[in-house]
């Protein structure tokens, strides 16, 4: 197993679910989606236990899913209801019903045990509820790599000079050191570039007319949620850190979902504190992130594509590795613990009830 299961990911934007039946791939589990009629997105096991056609490829009839090849029908829970021509329903007629939670317009799905699903353990942020702060949901990025590597890239500010050099970054932060913190559960990387130039998003939306003071604070949340806090301000109120809401400030929001060894979606949006309501804004935004977010895809494929090569000698590491490293540690420590749990209990149905 490489993958932590016991976890919350993305699976869309609650804009993405509606009657349609929706195949969706977590953590290597193929998944049927849908909105049931109670309003409440529900997420089964997408394979009929009989001949193990896709369920996706069958059809819904009002909150049952009915196999495209024998006409099998589960309900919300995985629970065979229907069986044609016998009266006799299986024991072991059953899919499996994965935990789900909507909140903030985000569609998470729980991938482990179903009773450890706890919902408290969503990842939230104040802002969210704060009038003062606008969400925008952006969009998916699709990528052809691990979603170790796409996480890593995401705790990592100083490869933003070097692959963002006309969106998010410049030359002038290229010797600026890292500060990392692994110290509690969120690991933390961060910097300052003082009294340089504004970086091209700073240039359209911060309105400045002189040199700022700019940051990046990259939080990595287990297994795979990236907050990157960045901002500026006029080098010339010399700003204290804690002060940075005084500042443009942007958060970048990067849930990244594995689908499998070698495919990656990150799911993104932004929540900031200026242009308030301004879709037009939101939309030139969203044409900058997806100049970035393409430049990291095009990297991230690449050393995808180069790890499947052989190597004569293994990969160095340098001081701003940090972060990734603990990273990839605690990461490893998870899939350990829960191969060691689940090797020691037996395996049971799973149905997850839906109000």
């Amino acid at each position: 197993m490489s993958f932590v299961r016991n976890a919350w990911y993305v699976a869309g934007w609650s804009r993405d679910f509606g009657d349609a039946l929706k195949p969706v791939t977590i953590t290597g589990q193929n998944m049927v989606m849908f909105r049931a009629s109670t309003g409440r997105v529900v997420a089964l096991e997408d394979r009929c236990p009989h001949k193990q056609l896709p369920l996706s490829k069958g059809k819904r009839i009002g909150d049952t899913v009915q196999c495209g090849y024998h006409g099998m029908t589960f309900d919300c829970s995985g629970k065979c209801v229907r069986v044609p021509g016998q009266d006799n329903l299986p024991r072991s007629a059953y899919v499996d019903a994965f935990p789900v939670e909507e909140r903030n317009g985000i569609v998470w799905v729980w991938t482990g045990e179903p009773d450890k699903a706890d919902p408290s353990k969503i990842f939230h942020m104040e802002e969210f509820d704060d009038p003062g702060w606008h969400a925008h949901h952006g969009g998916a990025l699709h990528i052809r790599a691990h979603y170790l590597n796409v996480a890593e890239n995401l705790v990592d500010p100083a490869h933003v000079s070097f692959v963002h050099p006309t969106t998010l970054g410049s030359a002038a932060s290229e010797d600026v050191p890292v500060h990392v913190s692994t110290s509690g559960e969120v690991i933390t990387a961060w910097r300052w570039i003082r009294n340089a130039p504004p970086v091209g998003f700073f240039q359209k939306f911060g309105g400045f007319a002189g040199n700022v003071d700019r940051w990046h604070y990259y939080y990595l949340h287990l297994p795979s949620t990236a907050v990157i806090d960045f901002g500026s301000v006029d080098a010339g109120l010399n700003l204290p850190e804690e002060s940075r809401d005084r500042g443009v400030r942007i958060f970048a929001l990067h849930f990244v979902t594995p689908v499998t060894e070698d495919y990656t979606i990150d799911h993104w949006m932004h929540l900031r504190n200026i242009a308030q309501g301004d879709e037009d804004a939101s939309a030139q935004m969203d044409a900058m992130f997806r100049i970035a977010f393409d430049e990291d895809k095009e990297v991230l494929e690449a050393i995808h594509e180069e790890e499947q090569r052989p190597q004569k000698r293994k990969p160095i590491r340098i001081a701003i590795d940090k972060a990734p490293n603990v990273y990839r540690k605690r990461i490893r420590d998870l899939i350990e613990a829960e191969t060691t749990e689940y090797l020691g209990e037996p395996v049971r149905p799973t149905f997850v009830q839906l109000d």
